[in-house]
């Protein structure tokens, strides 16, 4: 689809003759610019990406202000996003959008911005800040194009990246309960349980569309972690902290009924009902 956009305007004879000889480095030379744009659509038809990438980057301050200016910068943006150098992409797909607000391409162009940042998600133990604006560009093309038959596929890549989040955020309050006792890293002036609970409580908060596993996986941290304070608490809060953690042992059988973490939600809600008789 991207080729075909700007296939009927590529030169038959340009194609042939670039195919045979290759000579790019004489054309990056020449004064004629618009014989060097064509070059670069050939060259972007033929897949030759990096080469177009080059000439329409030398290119691209000639030729604004001109007719070819908002087709050469959509171009060079895909023939970027074709050479997976996703962020020079997609600083040149926002470019366009925000250059050519009413552009033939804007659509696509917007969608793309996104899709380059998504391409650029790392991994899930890495800082996440990437992953929020691939977020934050696609909803911004859901709500400029509502109707859009891409619409589909970027709340589909929505939800998967919240769900990058949600694991991370998982990651996090799983690591303070597996420290335990260890009080040498807890920057919330407290123990490693009561993180685990914050950090677990604030991720089933923030994305209350995450999978039912993951919601229950955040959940029996906090259950968990909740016992743990009430076994470790001082004599005076002992017993408040036993129920709340019964609270919390309701709330995790109403909510997973079919878990089967059932079993140990119900070992920690009896060793906390006997405490507190």
């Amino acid at each position: 689809m991207r080729k075909s956009i700007f296939a009927y305007t590529a030169c038959t004879f340009l194609l042939c003759a670039l195919t045979s000889c290759g000579e790019y480095n004489n054309v990056q030379k020449s004064t004629d610019y618009e014989y060097r744009y064509e070059v670069a659509k050939a060259a972007f038809v033929e897949g030759k990406y990096g080469t177009a990438a080059s000439l329409l980057t030398d290119l691209l301050g000639v030729m604004k202000g001109t007719q070819n200016g908002e087709e050469s910068l959509y171009m060079l943006a895909q023939a970027e996003f074709e050479n997976r150098d996703y962020e020079t992409a997609s600083n040149y797909f926002k470019k366009y959008y925000q250059t050519y607000s009413k552009g033939i391409y804007v659509e696509q162009a917007r969608y793309y911005a996104a899709l380059a940042l998504y391409r650029q998600i790392p991994d899930v133990r890495l800082d996440q800040s990437n992953t929020w604006d691939a977020i934050k560009e696609f909803q911004n093309f859901i709500d400029y194009y509502p109707y859009s038959p891409l619409k589909e596929s970027a709340q589909q890549r929505i939800t998967e990246m919240q769900d990058v989040l949600v694991e991370k955020e998982y990651l996090a309050a799983k690591l303070y309960y597996d420290l335990g006792d260890y009080m040498n890293n807890c920057a919330y002036g407290g123990s490693n349980y009561e993180a685990c609970v914050v950090t677990a409580e604030n991720a089933l908060k923030d994305f209350p569309y995450a999978t039912s596993e993951r919601r229950e996986a955040l959940s029996l941290l906090i259950l968990q972690s909740k016992y743990q304070l009430a076994r470790k608490s001082v004599e005076e809060k002992r017993v408040e902290r036993y129920r709340d953690t019964i609270d919390e042992y309701y709330s995790f059988v109403n909510d997973f009924p079919e878990s089967r973490h059932i079993a140990e939600a119900k070992r920690i809600f009896k060793n906390a009902e006997n405490q507190i008789r």
